[in-house]
C-alpha cells in the first residue's frame, strides 16, 4: 500500500497514543500548552474510538489581559475540544472529562496551586486528592505546569512558599507520570518515558 492510500490512522506515529499520565513542564511562553495540545491531537488521530478531548482550564479572567490569554488559548483549539473551567475541583473535572475514556488536558497545575493556596486549603490533602483522581481516570490525562524554580529566589516569603510548593507538586506528579517532557523555546526534551 502506498502512502497516498493509507488512512491518517495508519500514518499516525506509533507513540502517538497517550499513556495514563503525561506531565508537560516549562517556563512562561515556552510553548508547553501548544505542545500538550499537540500530544492530545495526535492521540485523537491515532485512536479511532476517541473523538473529543476536554480542556480543563484552571485560570480565572481577573483582568483584560488574562481574558485575552484565555481567549487566545480557546481560539487555537478546534471543535474536538470541550472546555471546562474549574478553580479548585480538579479531581472531579478529571473524573468527568475521562468518564468515557476520552483524554483531558489540565492547563495548568501552577494556577490550580495558586487557587488552592489562596483558598487556604490543605495543599497536601488536595495534592493527594488530585493524584487519586488521576489514578482512577478512565482516559489519558495530560497536565501542564510551570517550572518556576529556575529563576531568581523570590524576594517575599509568600513567593518563596509558592515556588517551593510548585516544586513539590511537580515532583509528586512527575513521580506518578508515565511520561514527562520539559519544553524550552518550543522544543520538547523527554525527561521520563515509561513503556508498558
Amino acid at each position: 500500500m502506498n502512502d497516498q492510500n493509507a488512512s491518517s490512522n495508519d500514518n499516525a506515529r506509533p507513540d502517538a497514543r497517550l499513556p495514563k499520565l503525561t506531565l508537560v513542564l516549562g517556563g512562561a511562553r515556552s510553548g508547553k500548552s501548544v505542545h500538550a495540545e499537540s500530544l492530545i491531537a495526535a492521540h485523537l488521530e491515532a485512536d479511532s474510538a476517541t473523538h473529543r478531548a476536554t480542556y480543563i482550564a484552571t485560570a480565572e479572567a481577573g483582568d483584560g489581559e488574562m481574558a485575552q490569554r484565555i481567549a487566545a488559548h480557546r481560539d487555537r483549539r478546534g471543535d474536538q475540544w470541550r472546555t471546562v473551567e474549574t478553580l479548585l475541583g480538579l479531581g472531579d473535572a478529571i473524573a468527568d472529562g475521562t468518564a468515557h475514556g476520552e483524554p483531558v488536558l489540565v492547563d495548568c497545575l501552577t494556577l490550580w496551586l495558586s487557587n488552592v493556596m489562596h483558598a487556604g486549603l490543605d495543599l497536601q490533602a488536595e495534592t493527594e486528592t488530585l493524584r487519586d483522581a488521576i489514578a482512577r481516570a478512565k482516559g489519558p490525562v495530560v497536565c501542564v505546569s510551570n517550572e518556576v524554580g529556575l529563576g531568581i529566589v523570590p524576594a517575599s516569603p509568600l513567593g518563596r512558599e509558592f515556588r517551593d510548593a510548585a516544586g513539590r507538586l511537580n515532583q509528586n506528579i512527575a513521580a506518578q507520570a508515565d511520561r514527562v517532557e520539559f519544553i524550552a523555546a518550543g522544543l520538547p526534551l523527554t525527561l521520563k518515558k515509561e513503556t508498558s
